[in-house]
């Protein structure tokens, strides 16, 4: 989103030899590669369609395009999955990958614009394809994220993308959303020392503001549908989107106060919405269900937002909601640990989701809550092949995953933890104890 300057190009010119290494195995580079595979004899945990033992998956042009038992091989790279699991790739409903490289070198932190209106800046355009923290994601079991910009009260459009590519347009992966951060009624932490009255005459103002700003955008909206000649205004062009559906809204919402805010904000809108964060969300799930609005809530391991809530309020709350009849899917609002999603997912599950609606929230749910679930999230035919192969279940630490496939391509298990580890495993020469 910022220009990017001098100092950036010569920090990316430093980090290319370890982008580079990231990707060796035994000297030789290993890169995503496209082809005909045969999956056979897995475990294939569908999510939609429940579980089919010594089943075959056969992946071709990026699809899936079998799945069953007795497909013909016929021109495919068989992989032997027996006693394997079959998945398909989990999706991260927001985070900062590809947006963040390293929080303390301002030249690589690109998800924030100057100003509190700038809906048209895209975080597609700011994905670094070669972030680091990518591989480190992808061989997790995690194929697919949303990234989101922050900063203002609406501070950019968020883009989901697929962890593979050269580029951010290779990456996308079909979605993007207007980001709103809903004014907070609260204080903004611990060190906020302004007066109640105070935070109350700011978060007046703000809803003011948004409010004024939406009806503009509606103007802004009929004035171009009627033909009307406009001045160059991107922001308001690209906001505009939000008030006729075209994009959907995500509004950032954490506390009790401020989700009651938001749907009463919303109540006279035609809008797509879609709620995140949602802290608090255990508290008023009914109202939020009875609303019809999905929610990408986390991150799940948390804190607690008040001190006299119990411990595993934040590991609940996704549970809470999802029985209440909310659509619910799981973030981990991270940048360079968004491989740990699947984690999140097992503390839900583990907290009152349930293992089956906890891979629901990290698959199928994001893939319909984005408008996606003919795309992704399952183990379908005709589905886009983003898929991962693991010796059990990927919410259990001591599980590995031995094959992941992004639009059908076979992608390489490396990265820079993976080499540094194998380079200090067997260190030759060695130091000579004798």
């Amino acid at each position: 989103m910022k220009r990017l300057n001098t100092t950036f190009f010569a920090l990316l010119l430093a980090l290319l030899p370890m982008l580079a290494v990231a990707q060796q195995l035994d000297g030789e580079v290993v890169k995503p590669r496209a082809g005909k595979f045969l999956l056979q004899n897995a475990t294939v945990v569908t999510i939609t369609k429940g579980i089919l033992n010594n089943t075959s998956v056969l992946v071709e042009d990026g699809k899936i395009k079998e799945v069953g038992t007795g497909i013909s091989a016929d021109g495919a790279e068989v992989i032997d999955c027996s006693g394997k699991f079959i998945y398909p790739g989990m999706i991260d409903g927001g985070t900062k990958l590809g947006l963040v490289e390293i929080n303390s070198v301002q030249e690589t932190v690109d998800h924030m614009e100057l100003g509190n209106f700038t809906p048209n800046m895209q975080a597609l355009t700011a994905v670094n394809p070669n972030s680091v923290a990518i591989p480190v994601t992808r061989v997790s079991g995690v194929t697919t994220v949303l990234s989101v910009p922050g900063g203002g009260l609406f501070p950019g459009t968020a883009a989901l993308i697929n962890l593979n590519g050269y580029t951010p347009d290779q990456m996308y992966a079909g979605f993007e959303g207007i980001v709103m951060n809903f004014p907070s009624s609260g204080r903004r932490g611990r060190f906020d020392r302004r007066s109640d009255e105070d935070i109350k005459k700011a978060n007046e103002k703000s809803l003011k503001e948004a409010e004024a700003l939406w009806e503009n955008a509606k103007s802004y909206a009929s004035l171009s549908a009627n033909g009307a000649e406009l001045e160059y205004y991107p922001e308001m062009e690209q906001f505009a989107k939000a008030t006729t559906g075209e994009l959907p809204l995500l509004i950032e919402v954490n506390t009790v106060s401020d989700i009651q805010g938001a749907l009463k904000w919303l109540e006279d809108k035609d809008a797509k919405v879609i709620f995140t964060g949602v802290a608090e969300g255990w508290r008023v799930a009914d109202e939020i269900a009875k609303a019809g609005i999905p929610v990408v809530t986390g991150p799940i391991q948390s804190l607690p937002t008040r001190e006299s809530d119990r411990y595993d309020a934040p590991y609940a709350n996704a549970g809470k909601m999802a029985k209440a009849g909310v659509k619910v899917a799981i973030r981990t609002n991270g940048q360079e640990n968004v491989r740990n999603l699947p984690f999140f997912a097992a503390f839900a599950a583990a907290y009152g989701m349930g293992k089956e609606e906890a891979w629901k929230a990290v698959t199928i749910n994001p893939a319909e809550i984005f408008g996606l679930a003919d795309q992704y999230g399952s183990v379908e035919v005709g589905k886009v092949a983003n898929l991962i192969v693991a010796d059990g279940d990927p919410f259990e630490t001591k599980t590995n995953i031995q094959h992941v496939f992004i639009d059908g391509y076979r992608m390489p298990l490396s990265n820079r933890q993976i080499r540094l580890y194998q380079e200090f495993l067997d260190r030759s020469p060695g130091l000579n104890m004798n």
